[in-house]
C-alpha cells in the first residue's frame, strides 16, 4: 500500500493561547497531506489535475479524528497518509500524524471528487470512475479497491 509522509513545523498561526495547535489546524495539514498523496503517487500536483481532468478538489464527506498528544509552536511532526478504499465515487483516507515516535492523531476521511460538470448540479455530486487515478488507482493506491 502506498504511504506518503510529510514533515509539518508547527507555526504560531496553527497555535490556541495555551500554545497547542487549535484542533481545526489538523484538518487542514490532512488536507494539504491527501493533495500530496495523489500528487506523489500518480505523479503530477493537484492544480494539473484540476486543469487536466475537470476537477474540482477532493471535498471531504465525513471524517473522525483520535487525539493522543498535543503539537506545541516550533515542533516537527509527520503525516503519514495512505487510501485504505477505493470506491466507485468516493475514497476513504487514513491520516497518522506523528510527533517522534509517539502516533499524536488518528484521523479517518471518506472524500470524493467530483467534476466542474458535477458542481453545476445540485447538491454536488462525484464523478464515478474519477479519470484521473482510474487507471492507476491499483498499483499506486491502494491494494485492493472496489470494483
Amino acid at each position: 500500500m502506498f504511504v506518503n509522509r510529510r514533515s509539518v513545523t508547527i507555526e504560531w498561526g496553527d497555535c490556541d493561547p495555551a500554545g497547542i495547535v487549535f484542533y481545526p489546524r489538523y484538518f487542514a495539514m490532512f488536507d494539504t497531506s491527501t493533495a500530496a498523496l495523489f500528487s506523489a503517487a500518480l505523479g503530477i500536483d493537484k492544480f494539473t489535475l484540476r486543469r487536466r481532468f475537470g476537477i474540482v478538489g477532493f471535498p471531504m464527506l465525513e471524517t473522525s479524528a483520535k487525539f493522543t498528544l498535543p503539537s506545541r509552536y516550533g515542533e516537527t511532526v509527520n503525516i503519514e497518509t495512505r487510501v485504505t478504499r477505493l470506491g466507485r465515487s468516493s475514497f476513504n483516507v487514513a491520516h497518522r500524524l506523528m510527533r517522534g515516535e509517539q502516533a499524536a492523531i488518528e484521523a479517518t476521511e471518506t472524500r470524493t471528487i467530483p467534476t466542474r460538470f458535477a458542481v453545476r448540479r445540485y447538491p454536488m455530486r462525484s464523478s464515478p470512475r474519477y479519470p484521473a487515478t482510474k487507471a492507476r488507482r491499483k498499483e499506486c493506491l491502494c491494494p485492493n479497491p472496489a470494483s
